[in-house]
């Protein structure tokens, strides 16, 4: 059956595929928010998720779709009604096309998904480095040394997370640490997502050549993800967006 045209479609299909080539692994959803965040800063009509979706798929645009996996169920719910209620944390490691590997840990707040403070090394994180993170979270939410109420600090049970000089450094900076049931890492879903999200859009489409090239790389993807990036929970907004009008 042929599908119907409007007159304007060849125009929007350029927008599309502009962003598209910039963002790859975006889906239409994620693609008609940015494309009506550029439309409205430049003084044009938003463009309806169902047309956009419509001239993707008649242009070969739309992402392929993989059978969903089996997950087994989280133990309870991360995510909270405001900001600055539970943190959550994780570690990944980044493989460079020299074998060479980049270890990363940062800290995510489970109401606005903005991704705090991150750490990034060429080595095994210790838990100096995860200390170091916490710090730094807690001087860039608040400007000061210790939050002004406990906020939990979600992790999973590793070792660094778990270590006396991490537990202490939490609870000298108003941080109650909490950890994820045995054998349950997708307790802390939302962490997981994050780094399948870093993964996805960023590293996956990176030149990663090398250690060196990837930790310059790393504060470039992080402020996308923060300041550009739409989110489906956060009504297709970036996390910063989401916290200036919430």
């Amino acid at each position: 059956m042929k599908r119907y045209k409007k007159c304007d479609d060849k125009e929007i299909l350029k927008e599309v595929r502009e962003l598209k080539e910039k963002r790859p692994t975006y889906g239409y959803k994620r693609i008609t928010a940015m494309l009506n965040r550029k439309r409205v800063s430049d003084g044009l009509a938003r463009v309806n998720r169902k047309r956009i979706y419509r001239i993707m798929e008649m242009n070969d645009l739309l992402l392929l779709k993989y059978p969903k996996r089996k997950k087994h169920p989280g133990t309870g719910k991360v995510m909270t009604l405001h900001s600055n209620t539970r943190w959550c944390s994780d570690g990944f490691e980044l493989q460079c096309f020299n074998g060479e590997k980049v270890y990363v840990a940062f800290s995510l707040d489970c109401k606005d998904r903005e991704a705090i403070h991150f750490v990034a090394r060429d080595r095994n994180l210790i838990a100096e480095d995860i200390r170091e993170l916490m710090e730094e979270s807690v001087l860039k939410r608040f400007e000061d040394v210790k939050t002004p109420h406990k906020i939990q600090w979600l992790t999973d049970r590793g070792t660094i997370y778990r270590a006396s000089i991490t537990r202490k450094a939490a609870n000298e900076l108003g941080l109650l640490t909490c950890y994820t049931a045995p054998y349950s890492p997708s307790s802390n879903g939302m962490a997981e997502s994050f780094v399948h999200t870093i993964k996805r859009d960023y590293a996956y489409m990176a030149d990663c050549k090398d250690a060196k090239t990837v930790l310059k790389m790393l504060p470039e993807w992080f402020a996308d993800y923060n300041n550009i990036a739409p989110h489906s929970a956060l009504k297709m907004m970036s996390p910063i967006e989401f916290r200036k009008t919430n």
